[in-house]
């Protein structure tokens, strides 16, 4: 057995405000929760007896924690029961009871108009596995686990599949359950197939431009239908969008956003994608879908209040990734970056807006070309991300 360190300290959060903490489905909450509040009252709502319990008597609540009114309360899928949140912030205004409220969809949440707690709880994020977690994991004889490139391209971050003897097949029934049935359901429709076939198409162009129009030809449905089927990826937690760079003023910017999925072996599968092998156009991909989301969980993680956005003109320069004025950042899958991998951070330089430029890439050692590009190993890259060093 591995045990995966996790980045957020649930403890010390939980110890100054209740909090939502919210993340997808098969990303360890559950695990890390037992792990972090041995000492919580856990209420799984998924479990049809507590949800009917809670649903008849929301004041058992009450009751159950004068009897250890020191312990945390952990309420899993909260989405399921809306509702119990007024008797939440009853206990949290009357007694400062502490809650921890987990979910794998704020779309109820959002679209109800439910109690919210009135900013009494902060909110809280989870996510695949990161760099830095599986680096630090050990087995129960104590050996620490290094971590593998390749291994979590082709797998992801789910830890039971990044674990698994059969990750394909893992990746398949998570799939099949719960992204095609549980996550089409929140879609309020029968069209299953329809909603299915979308999937599929935004795993093809994960990490590209949102351009509706197109991916309806390629998956026959509506544009519009498609709108509404990426909001619910983002509420339910299974993709993000990265939003244009538009400050400058030279180069007329691109003003559609990118969409990404949650996790690169997810991303595999949907697509139909072989095996990822360095050096192919895949392998490319893949890491700059990586990059992305152990920046996206960084910033989260660490508390960096810095937007995460990306820069295109109209002419064709482009820049994978803007941190606020922070710094620009290229992300290439190849050993060496050469002169014209530089072009769209070069472009973005002349305008002025960013005090750094990098190069994230499989590079052995690290440099800086003669306008001040700096270009840094992957492995480097993240130490210093993940020490906070970088943002």
């Amino acid at each position: 057995m591995t045990v995966f360190n996790r980045r957020l300290d649930i403890k010390s959060r939980l110890a100054q405000r209740s909090a939502f903490l919210f993340g997808p489905r098969g990303t360890g909450k559950s695990t890390w929760i037992r792990k972090s509040l041995p000492e919580a009252r856990l209420y799984d709502l998924l479990d049809e007896r507590t949800y009917l319990k809670l649903l008849q008597r929301p004041s058992i609540l009450e009751e159950e924690w004068r009897v250890r009114p020191e312990a945390p309360i952990v309420i899993d899928e909260i989405q399921k029961l809306p509702k119990i949140l007024d008797e939440v912030h009853r206990l949290i205004s009357l007694h400062d009871a502490r809650f921890l409220l987990t979910g794998s969809s704020a779309r109820k949440l959002k679209r109800t108009g439910v109690n919210l707690l009135g900013g009494r709880a902060r909110e809280l994020h989870f996510f695949p596995l990161a760099s830095a977690e599986i680096g630090q994991s050990a087995n129960r004889d104590g050996e620490i686990r290094g971590f593998d490139l390749n291994r979590y391209l082709n797998r992801g971050g789910l830890p039971l599949v990044y674990l698994s003897n059969e990750p394909l097949e893992d990746l398949r029934s998570y799939v099949s359950l719960y992204l095609r049935e549980e996550i089409a359901a929140e879609a309020l429709t029968r069209k299953v197939d329809e909603f299915a076939r979308f999937l599929d198409v935004m795993a093809i162009h994960c990490g590209d431009e949102l351009h509706y129009q197109h991916f309806s030809s390629d998956s026959g449905v509506k544009a519009k239908t498609l709108q509404n089927y990426v909001e619910i990826l983002e509420d339910t937690l299974i993709g993000f969008k990265v939003p244009p760079f538009e400050k400058t003023i030279r180069r007329k910017a691109i003003t559609r956003s990118k969409f990404y999925l949650f996790d690169i072996g997810i991303t595999r599968v949907l697509a139909r994608r072989g095996e990822v092998q360095p050096g192919s156009e895949l392998f490319g991909r893949a890491f700059e879908h990586f990059i992305v989301l152990e920046l996206r969980a960084a910033l989260d993680l660490l508390g960096r209040d810095l937007p995460l956005q990306y820069w295109r003109t109209k002419s064709g320069f482009e820049v994978d990734l803007v941190l606020g004025d922070h710094v620009a950042i290229e992300i290439k899958g190849v050993s060496q970056v050469h002169d014209h991998h530089l072009k769209g951070l070069r472009a973005l330089r002349e305008e002025n807006v960013v005090r750094h430029t990098w190069v994230v890439s499989l590079d052995s050692h690290r440099r800086q070309t003669a306008d001040g590009i700096e270009i840094i190993p992957w492995q480097e890259f993240l130490q210093d991300l993940w020490a906070g060093n970088l943002v």
